[in-house]
């Protein structure tokens, strides 16, 4: 399949059009000398404050621009690496207009390329090397908060690391539905905004976020 590089001006369209554009693509991190690829096989959108025609009350920007979501807010082809629970470095494509918050995160992926580096890094093999955002992460070599704001569509280094993000010309049968996880009506089908190939090992297995199933039934 022929990938090409992602450019700046494909990603500022808001996170719900870019997110399903960045199956089959890849991910491309060299951290410490070790090159790492990951084919991106499931995503989620999460739109700022006043990003697209409905309030996302699911993502970190929701309530405006803050010192931890800042990164969100910037240019496109920017990566927003964030903390999860206090231990996971997650990684997100910043998209939408400057300015305008807005992020598809990488929920998992396939190793393709630094098979030896990705379990170095993490203990795992197989298809669970990337499965799911802190794994993915993880495998990436990519850290919260040294990487936070790394330029995916350049490739500049940043603070010892360099990413290139690249995007797929194929189609894929690509399934949607809520996203995994996240709390209350953000994580149901009111937001159907998770992205994943379907069928591919990789993909994580869904699972209710707090309250999600309950607000999910009022909604039925």
């Amino acid at each position: 399949m022929t990938l090409r590089r992602a450019t700046r001006d494909e990603l500022a369209a808001l996170p719900i059009e870019v997110a399903p554009k960045l199956l089959g693509g890849e991910l491309r991190t060299v951290v410490g000398g070790a090159e790492v690829r990951l084919r991106i096989t499931e995503v989620e959108a999460y739109h700022g404050r006043g990003t697209g025609e409905r309030a996302d009350p699911g993502s970190h920007a929701r309530m405006g621009m803050t010192a931890r979501n800042a990164t969100m807010w910037g240019e496109p082809g920017h990566l927003y690496v964030y903390l999860s629970h206090g231990i996971h470095s997650c990684v997100n494509v910043v998209c939408g207009p400057d300015g305008i918050a807005g992020g598809v995160l990488l929920r998992a992926g396939s190793v393709v390329e630094g098979t030896d580096a990705a379990t170095e890094r993490s203990g795992r093999s197989g298809r669970d090397l990337a499965r799911g955002p802190g794994r993915f992460g993880q495998v990436s070599g990519l850290r919260h908060p040294l990487h936070d704001g790394i330029d995916a569509i350049t490739g500049t280094e940043w603070h010892g690391a360099s990413a290139q993000l690249w995007l797929a010309g194929g189609a894929f049968r690509i399934a949607t539905g809520p996203r995994v996880g996240v709390a209350g009506l953000a994580g149901t089908h009111a937001f159907p905004w998770r992205f994943w190939i379907e069928g591919d090992p990789s993909v994580s297995v869904f699972r209710w976020g707090r309250g999600a199933a309950d607000a999910q039934a009022m909604l039925n």
